[in-house]
């Protein structure tokens, strides 16, 4: 690291103490930026960086809100509105006991360069909750939500800020939150994304992002002249993108073996099928049950219940080709990454954000492997919401096969954004520098052209 990068983190860790995931989400893209830093002094004079890291609005309110037994609880709300010189802010809502300031922060920075390669005019944002919905009813939830946008749609709208859905946040909860701004505002506008297919969704939307991560898996395997075809893949989570990247895997032919939640994990040899991803769907979806029920159904199958003093997650140590992180932010250590490697595994597409912390990084690369980091990989989901936003401005809606071409097209644009920006600065190969740099230019540039704002 050089001593202007070191100054910077410095600087950085004294301004947002107590957000190590933002300094870890900073430090990367900042190591990354280096060799463009040198190359284009015009950044460096116009500090975008510096600009980039720096929210151009962070939103705080209480959200107070009464349970079923008429008791008022009162949680926070968050919007990170970080970075709009390509486009309206666009990022998801997270409702989750351990959401706080800095890991949405840590979310919208990740956002910026995520949206700037997806190719749509979209700048970044991440907003939120320490609501927990897991064990409250839907009339709880309701009422949680709508108490949440009272204060909310006062700061987005179709033109300023798209928030959608993540952690927490799914189709129920988009609902919720979308009725009362349009009873608020009396209009009927695409303020949100993932909403129902009979009010204004998208198809592909609820799948884009597992689908887009197993596409970008295909496209790194692609430069090998391989295919996802008999590759064994480990999957983490049982959520939204877990469940749909282990469905693209069965599509394109491949085998997933592990599936997850907090409370542990299933490794089922004989691979989860179509009828076994189905019970999982039904499972997480309809039941919200937890994981560990997979072994009552399929009692072949092997459940590991969650050991916090284990110093590496076991999930990651099983022999396979693919590994596909689809949980949360630091899920791979360094030493689940020396796990993943040793036990054959070749290629790491990530579908949740940031699963794999700084140690882990600098092994994947270092070796060389197939390594897709989150804000290329991922970027599926935020691409559908994109088309999403599309098709409501344009009052029609595309079928499904035409948004998931359209897909495949974006996630072979970010493919090639990568490999081609890599190459470009030096680093042939190096799917973390091309993402970074690839999303940072676009992003700097807009930013020289708008003046300092």
């Amino acid at each position: 690291m050089s001593e202007s990068i070191r100054n910077l983190m410095a600087d950085v860790i004294a301004k947002n103490p107590t957000e190590p995931e933002f300094h870890q989400a900073v430090q990367e893209v900042a190591e990354s930026l280096e060799i463009v830093l040198e190359r284009h002094p015009e950044y460096r004079s116009f500090k975008i960086l510096e600009r980039i890291i720096e929210p151009e609005r962070v939103i705080m309110f209480r959200v107070p809100w009464e349970d079923d037994q008429g008791k008022v609880q009162i949680n926070r709300g968050f919007r990170i509105e970080m970075n709009s010189a390509i486009g309206p802010y666009k990022g998801g809502l997270r409702f989750h006991p351990s959401v706080n300031l800095g890991i949405l922060k840590f979310l919208a920075f990740e956002q910026v360069f995520k949206n700037s390669l997806t190719t749509l005019p979209m700048g970044g944002g991440k907003g939120g909750s320490d609501f927990d919905p897991k064990g409250k009813s839907d009339s709880e939830v309701m009422r949680f939500c709508q108490s949440f946008m009272r204060e909310l749609y006062r700061h987005i709208g179709a033109n300023t800020d798209i928030p959608a859905g993540d952690i927490g946040v799914g189709g129920r909860e988009i609902g919720f939150l979308f009725g009362q701004y349009k009873k608020i505002k009396n209009e009927f506008t695409g303020i949100l994304t993932g909403k129902g297919l009979n009010w204004g969704g998208s198809l592909i939307r609820p799948e884009a992002t597992g689908y887009g991560a197993v596409y970008f898996a295909a496209e790194m395997l692609s430069t090998k002249g391989e295919s996802l075809e008999g590759k064994k893949c480990l999957v983490s989570g049982s959520g939204n993108v877990a469940q749909y990247t282990t469905e693209k895997i069965l599509n394109l032919g491949g085998k997933v073996l592990t599936v997850s939640d907090s409370s542990g994990y299933i490794y089922d040899e004989a691979g989860i099928d179509s009828d076994k991803l189905a019970f999982v769907i039904n499972l997480k979806n309809v039941r919200r049950g937890r994981i560990k029920e997979y072994q009552g159904k399929y009692p072949d199958a092997v459940y590991t219940q969650l050991d916090p003093n284990l110093e590496y997650n076991p999930l990651w140590n099983h022999k396979a080709d693919c590994a596909f992180p689809s949980a949360t932010q630091n899920e791979i250590n360094l030493k689940d990454a020396e796990n993943l490697l040793n036990n054959g595994v070749y290629v790491v597409s990530e579908g949740s954000n940031m699963p794999t912390t700084p140690e882990g990084v600098n092994l994947f690369v270092e070796k060389g492997i197939l390594y897709g980091p989150g804000k290329a990989a991922n970027a599926g989901g935020v691409a559908v919401s994109g088309l999403e936003m599309a098709q409501n401005s344009m009052r029609f809606n595309w079928t499904k096969d035409e948004v998931d071409n359209r897909l495949q097209i974006i996630m072979k644009a970010i493919h090639k954004t990568c490999i081609d920006t890599a190459e470009k600065y030096g680093t042939p190969g190096n799917y973390v520098n091309g993402a970074n740099i690839g999303g940072f230019i676009k992003v700097a540039d807009a930013m020289i052209d708008q003046g300092i704002v």
